[in-house]
């Protein structure tokens, strides 16, 4: 099953499954599924060609996938074009919406340890 370019995985609850396109979670995979009237234990190599048809059509009517990346690109673009201080942060690469940046957010800043040590200089030889 195909929705949106992207693969569902065949032997994985559709519930979970459903999360393999961008823009959609577990609680919107969830509404889906019981809109469509498919249960989410189902697996997609069991659904008819009618149930397929339907979540598909249910889940098109979102942005999701390409449209939604493109959306989330361009809310970031504007923020770094007027400088807000989000902006600004996203291009430092740093956390955006509050953080503390000392002891955590390592994979955003690429697990740089600058805090390291006692902070006393070592006596160098002469």
């Amino acid at each position: 099953m195909r929705i949106a370019g992207i693969t569902i995985p065949d032997d994985k609850h559709l519930s979970v499954s459903l999360t393999a396109v961008y823009g959609i979670g577990h609680t919107r995979a969830g509404k889906v599924l019981k809109e469509a009237g498919v249960s989410g234990a189902a697996r997609a190599k069991d659904l008819t060609a009618d149930q397929e048809q339907q979540i598909r059509t249910l889940i098109e009517a979102f942005t999701i996938e390409g449209d939604l990346r493109r959306d989330v690109a361009g809310n970031i673009k504007r923020l770094k074009d007027i400088k807000a201080y989000r902006g600004t942060r996203h291009m430092r690469g740093l956390p955006a919406r509050g953080q503390r940046t000392k002891t955590n957010s390592r994979t955003v800043r690429g697990n740089v340890r600058k805090t390291m040590g006692s902070g006393r200089r070592k006596l160098e030889k002469t």
